[in-house]
Order: C-alpha cells, then structure tokens, then sequence
C-alpha cells in the first residue's frame, strides 16, 4: 500500500514549485492529497493538483467532499508525513502557534505523523527574528525544517528565501518515509558540545565546538528507535524533542553525566569536544588589568572518553571523534587502540566546510577490523546516520558469531 503524503500548499509565489512537487512524489509512488490556503489559489489552481495527485484538493475547512468523514481529521489519520511547502511566514506563525484557520493549518493540529516543512519568502522575512523564533520552536517540537536556497527572488531581492527545489525536497521526505528502526530497544548516550573551564567569574577556557555533529547523532538515533541520552555543554541549539537532555558546564561536570548514563547503555557516542585543560586554581573575582598581568597555570582535565571506555562491556559499542589539525588518521587510530573503542571519527577541523560550527561534515570512519571508510563531504545528519550504520553492524556481527 502506498505512503501518504499530505501536503499543504501555502499562498506564496514558489506555490507553482508545489506542482512540480506534487508531480515528483506521485511518479515515485506515493499517494499524494493537497491541502491549499485560499492565497495558495491565487497563485495557482487547485485543478492542477487534483491532475497531478488524482485526488480532490481541499481549500474550505467547510467543504466537506464525504459525508462519511470529517475531512481534516480523515487526511489527518491517513498522513504518514505532512508536509508544507512552500510554508510563507504567515503560515509558519500559524503553524508554530496552534492558529487552525484554514484547511493546511487545521490539518496540522490533528496530524501526529512527522512534518516538514519547507520555507519561502523575502530574505529580510526569513531573517526576521519572529519568524526565526516560530521556525526553532517547530524544530524544537520535531519538524524537519527544509532550509530554503539563496538565488534571485520573486521580489527584487537576492539572497536566501527561495524554495528549496523540488527534487531536494522529494529527497529528504523519501528519507523521511523510509527511516530505519534498527536501533528499537537500544539505548544511546551522546555527548556534544564544549565544556568550559572558569577562569574567574568573567572569564573562561572552552573551544569552537557548536555541538551539531552530537545534537545531529541524537536526532537519527532518536529517529531509529533509539532511547537517547545527550549529554551537551554549552551550546545554541534547540533541545532535540524526544531525547533526554543533560546540561553540563565543565569537562568534571561531563564525566560524571557520562559515568551516570553509560552503565545502562549499548552505546555511548563521544561527539563532545570537552576542553583538555582547566586553570589550576580558578580566581574568586574578576582579574582586573590594574593588577598586572596574571599567570595562568593549567593543569589536564579528565579523560571522559578514556575513563569511562575502561569499563566498557563486551556488549557495548563505542565511538570516539578525533578532531585533528594534523596527521589525522594517524591520531585516530592511535585513539582507537589507547581508549579501547570500536570505531573513531576523524577529520580535520582546518577545512572550513568540515570543522566546527557549519553544517557539513568530512570524515573517515577508522575501525578495528576493516579498512577506513572515506566519506565525501555530507551534511552532519547523513555522516550520523552512516556513524548509525556501522554501530548497527556492530551488533548484528555479534548475534552472528557463534
């Protein structure tokens, strides 16, 4: 039985994108029904949907094509992923904030399958601070956000705001649609993040780290099956729903999250980058410069990883990162033997499309009993879901031996 997609048709110039849209996901199989704002139909008619999706268009929350069922609630029921594209900001305020005034955003509140939502308008609109707002707290309820692409706009301007293509977005909901659940029953701690090392009350020793690649492997363990843990340092992302979050400050703060978590877990996944030194004695006030220049005495800070790699059990899986700026592979395999781990992560932090704080990731998967795997340059939620893969081999390879 084909897969529905619901998809809503929001009032915005890229609504004639939706069409080709619509167009893709039928060819590649699944049922596609259409919802549409009165403004989605000032752009485009939804006889062309119903051409394209072989399935009457729904625009009046009051038109009722079966007597038989409540239409929103019917679509609702029937959605194995609701999808928005192209989501104006009017609709995202709605979305973000349970207004249900229309057919796409009525349907919204009865949908409890998976969302997606793919934004399109103004450069200065998408930047505006409530629209941002209402896009994290749909990300932070569980939406997958399909960020728009940068190009000349309807409206004059050029700059990001424009629809993501059609076959972008048919992409990710095909992923969507076709997640795997071989972590079920599984439990996943993940660290991410920097930690912090105060100084004195101002001041502080931490690093570059954004935390996306941890926050990225919470999500697609989540997404699998998993029950996961996060343990982070300081960051500025939005908490992933469904997962347990941990906050931490220090690199002694982190190890004893790790410590609590990692007894009753299958894996822990070290993605954190906890600072390696602390000062030695931490001022109790601010140093002010009228006291000269102070000298700073550090001192190593604990090996989370290493400590707690020491007691793994054979029936565990863990996974460190090497972050390197230099001779990376061979630090990695270094890290893999000296803390006992089943698989390392390395790349090197000097690439700018593979280092800290971006999107993007470029790595090579080093392993005890097989060659490295060389990974192209991937956005950070595919390099955790191939980091997934190959802990998921890890267990299958254990049922397997005799």
């Amino acid at each position: 039985m084909a897969q529905t997609v619901v998809l809503g048709v929001g009032g915005g110039i890229a609504a004639y994108k939706a069409a080709a849209l619509c167009s893709l996901l039928t060819k590649r199989g699944y049922s596609v029904e259409v919802l549409m704002t009165a403004n989605a139909t000032r752009f485009i008619q939804p006889l062309t949907f119903q051409s394209l999706s072989k399935h009457p268009v729904i625009v009046d929350t009051m038109n009722e094509p079966a007597p038989q069922e409540i239409a929103h609630i019917a679509i609702a029921d029937r959605a194995d992923l609701f999808v928005v594209a192209p989501a104006t900001a009017n609709l995202i305020g709605k979305l973000a904030n349970g207004i249900a005034d229309d057919m796409v955003s009525t349907t919204a509140l009865a949908v409890t399958a998976p969302m997606l939502i793919a934004p399109a308008m103004n450069v200065h609109m998408l930047a505006h601070p409530a629209v941002q707002m209402n896009l994290e707290v749909l990300r932070a309820r569980g939406a997958v956000i399909v960020d728009p692409g940068s190009g000349p706009l309807a409206c004059g301007y050029t700059g990001k705001g424009r629809l993501a293509e059609p076959e972008d977005i048919a992409d990710v909901i095909a992923a969507l649609l076709a997640r795997k659940v071989d972590l079920q029953g599984r439990s996943v701690v993940v660290t991410a993040g920097p930690t912090v090392e105060d100084i004195d009350p101002v001041r502080f020793l931490s690093n570059r780290s954004s935390g996306k690649m941890g926050y990225a492997l919470a999500e697609a363990a989540l997404l699998r099956g998993a029950t996961v843990t996060l343990i982070h340092g300081p960051t500025s992302l939005a908490p992933v729903v469904g997962v347990k979050m941990v906050p931490v400050r220090s690199t002694e703060d982190m190890l004893g999250a790790v410590q609590a978590a990692v007894s009753a877990a299958d894996v822990l996944i070290s993605a954190a980058a906890p600072a390696d030194f602390r000062p030695r004695e931490r001022l109790e006030h601010k140093w002010k410069k009228s006291g000269g220049t102070p000298t700073l005495e550090l001192e190593p800070t604990p090996d989370v990883l290493g400590t707690v790699a020491a007691n793994k059990t054979a029936n565990q899986v863990f996974v460190g990162f090497a972050a390197e700026t230099r001779q990376a592979l061979e630090y990695g395999r270094d890290k893999l033997v000296r803390k006992n781990l089943d698989l390392v992560v390395v790349n090197n932090v000097l690439e700018s499309d593979a280092g800290f704080g971006v999107d993007t990731n470029r790595v090579t998967l080093v392993g005890r009993d097989e060659a490295d795997e060389m990974l192209p340059l991937l956005p950070k939620h595919e390099v955790a879901n191939r980091i997934l893969d190959k802990v998921v081999d890890f267990f299958n390879q254990a049922n397997e031996q005799p």
